[in-house]
């Protein structure tokens, strides 16, 4: 069973258990969320989003159609996702989609340009603006965000030239 704040304006029937929907969020009819996510005060889910299992989203954030929440993934406060490239009043078109891989972070304020991936446990830094696909693990911040290194499944940060015991270049 979800628990959803009585100040929450919820429309979706698809609500996974154990997920807790905090008060002044409006999720809209069409909209899924999975179970076991923390969707904090003041968030926007509009009908063509996708969030999955064991996801954060604080407070302050829209999700706007197109964008498909992988499993594990932290959403920081305030991030702000577009889903258009050429915006106007009025006009309705298809969206671009924007998918967030399994257990990637984003951090506070962050901007993400639609029609993007961000790859698996990537990270993004506070304040950053992402105008490229993130690779899985990988970290960046900045504006533009630019590629600054790895992190680990475990959030171990790592830099870009990451070696092993034998220094050997790895992958990560």
């Amino acid at each position: 069973m979800s628990n959803i704040h009585k100040l929450a304006d919820v429309q979706s029937l698809s609500v996974g258990d154990g997920t807790n929907i905090w008060q002044f969020c409006v999720v809209f009819k069409d909209a899924v969320i999975g179970e076991n996510c923390n969707i904090c005060a003041n968030v926007i889910i509009e009908n063509f989003v996708t969030v999955g299992d064991r996801v954060t989203v604080k407070s302050g954030v829209q999700l706007w159609d197109g964008l498909c929440v992988e499993d594990d993934v932290f959403i920081g406060p305030n991030v702000t996702f577009t889903n258009d490239l050429t915006p106007r009043s009025k006009t309705h078109k298809k969206f671009l989609n924007t998918t967030l891989r399994r257990g990637c972070s984003i951090g506070a304020n962050v901007t993400i340009i639609t029609g993007l991936v961000i790859g698996e446990y990537a990270m993004i830094g506070a304040g950053s603006v992402v105008t490229k696909s993130v690779g899985n693990s990988e970290l960046w911040y900045g504006n533009p965000a630019q590629h600054r290194g790895y992190i680990t499944k475990d959030g171990v940060v790592l830099d870009m030239d990451y070696k092993n015991k034998e220094g050997v270049k790895l992958e990560v």
